[in-house]
């Protein structure tokens, strides 16, 4: 399956000429045929359109916590999804307070959605699974920030191993509906007795990649442990070492913060983003430097970065 992150937003606070206010797209268009999108800042529909996503494909919607930076595009995202042909539920998923704030901001723009909205509010200090589907486990915990911040750890569940064609071939059998049962794992009987036990021709099952996006956060418990063995995690990097004094001020993270928590849950890539506008040009990459110090696996998202999450091997 192609699972792919697009990055429509990667700067802290406000926008700024290079990067805009945070916004993430998670793209399963090869079996799901949908985005996920992970925060909405302010002028997030405006880079979709310079991005190949679609917001009438959009079926959730998952608000770290209530700054606007991370929340202030999402009343104009949902109307124009709904003049974009987007006609299928669509889930918000996020801190307490988002449901008042979406349904006060539809209700004084008098604006009306053609399809059905489900809004689920996190308590404070909520933990544990937020959706669940035969694919998918959506995880959330508390992080720590000067309001409410979750993080979301998004752990694809074990697919079946691949079918070994050319073993069944070499028993003189075609593909066709004989395939397809033991494809899905049922044991069959040949014409002339002969017993085919499905679980010789199945390879290994095929582990699930497993995803964290944390919204703001000082270095806590809860972010490694979202993080645990993740493939991909997408971790806050406003400051560098030398603010490491404003980070913990404004409860924010430095490059190497990340790094140290990449690495403490044992992360394979960490993908920086929410990038004080401080950080302009090269100085932006200097970033990228210093976690690498600690985690040699790790990018500087800019807007519009793309980077594919490859399946796991058995």
């Amino acid at each position: 399956m192609n699972v792919e992150l697009y990055f429509l937003g990667t700067g802290a606070g406000m926008p700024s000429k290079e990067r805009n206010v945070t916004s993430i797209m998670l793209g399963m268009l090869a079996e799901r045929g949908v985005y996920w999108m992970f925060d909405c800042g302010e002028g997030t529909q405006h880079q979709i359109l310079r991005a190949p996503v679609k917001i009438g494909k959009l079926e959730k919607l998952f608000i770290t916590h209530l700054h606007g930076d991370h929340l202030y595009g999402l009343p104009g995202l949902m109307s124009s999804r709904s003049y974009q042909g987007g006609d299928t539920p669509f889930t918000i998923y996020g801190p307490k307070g988002v449901r008042e704030f979406v349904e006060t901001a539809l209700r004084v723009s008098d604006s009306h959605l053609g399809y059905q909205t489900t809004i689920v509010e996190l308590e404070p200090g909520w933990e544990g699974v937020v959706f669940e589907d035969d694919q998918f486990v959506v995880s959330a915990a508390p992080l720590v920030h000067r309001i409410e911040s979750f993080g979301y750890r998004i752990a694809e569940k074990p697919q079946k191993g691949k079918l070994d064609a050319e073993k069944l071939k070499a028993l003189g059998l075609s593909s066709g509906p004989l395939f397809g049962r033991i494809k899905k794992g049922e044991d069959v009987e040949l014409p002339d007795g002969t017993k085919l036990k499905a679980e010789k021709f199945i390879g290994p099952m095929i582990p699930g990649r497993i995803l964290t996006i944390l919204g703001d956060t000082q270095p806590c418990g809860h972010a490694v442990s979202l993080a645990k063995d993740a493939d991909v995690l997408v971790h806050e990097a406003t400051f560098a070492e030398h603010r490491k004094e404003l980070a913990v001020m404004y409860d924010h993270s430095t490059a190497m913060d990340a790094a140290k928590t990449a690495q403490a849950a044992g992360a394979g890539t960490l993908i920086l983003t929410h990038i004080s506008s401080r950080y302009q040009g090269d100085e932006a990459e200097h970033l990228q430097e210093e976690a690498r110090t600690i985690h040699e696996q790790t990018y500087l998202a800019h807007d519009h970065f793309r980077f594919d999450i490859p399946s796991r091997t058995p």
